[in-house]
């Protein structure tokens, strides 16, 4: 069962659909897998541990029940860089400036998460308000790459990629300046992609610059 995120997130999404394993199943064995390996990597800074059991409990009821339509995010535990703001979840672009600021918002890109099911699992370490290119400047202490722990995962988002690369998460969303998502994902082995400018909303995001930051996904494939 700790072997499940080393899935990719289709081949999750594939055995919720035919109830071969729960979402709840699924977001316990993430949190059993952060708990036993991400004190070497330091790539969460908030763990969402109690919401995420009771959001996808309220999942299997639902799809259990036939009330609720499955899409391809229902039930997945989804990793969220912690400079997108997430309602109710601390939310700190890795600084000590915001060590205790918890949105009173989502951000777009939260919000359709939640609409399709998905689950916030958690927040990602970052370099400090995305400022970097190593994640060794963050508040909450430097990430580590997965492949070999002297060495960096790239940045700003580390975090999101070391976790996905050790299979604490079978994906997650990052941020993309200059690079901040296909740099890390490159240096941990999996794949990244900064989408197209404007396709995807920036509202929630913390900004690094404005003109050029864009939100976008990592993940095993």
């Amino acid at each position: 069962m700790n072997n499940l995120n080393t899935l990719t997130t289709s081949e999750l999404s594939d055995l919720i659909t035919n109830r071969d394993i729960s979402s709840e199943e699924l977001v316990r064995a993430t949190l059993d897998s952060i708990q036993s390996n991400d004190s070497k990597l330091n790539s969460f800074i908030t763990v969402n541990e109690k919401n995420s059991i009771e959001q996808a409990k309220k999942i299997d009821k639902e799809m259990k029940n036939n009330s609720v339509e499955k899409t391809f995010l229902t039930g997945i535990p989804i990793l969220l860089k912690d400079n997108i703001s997430t309602k109710n979840i601390r939310t700190t672009a890795a600084s000590k400036i915001l060590e205790n600021y918890i949105p009173p918002y989502d951000s777009f890109v939260t919000k359709k998460i939640i609409e399709s099911g998905g689950i916030v699992i958690g927040k990602g370490n970052l370099d400090e308000f995305a400022m970097g290119s190593s994640n060794e400047t963050s508040y909450f202490g430097e990430v580590k790459n997965p492949w070999d722990l002297t060495r960096v995962p790239g940045g700003s988002s580390g975090g999101p990629a070391a976790a996905v690369s050790a299979g604490l998460v079978s994906c997650s969303l990052g941020s993309d300046t200059g690079g901040s998502i296909r740099q890390p994902a490159a240096l941990c082995g999996v794949t990244g992609m900064k989408p197209t400018y404007g396709l995807v909303s920036r509202y929630g995001l913390i900004a690094f610059g404005s003109s050029l930051d864009q939100i976008g996904p990592i993940a095993r494939t």
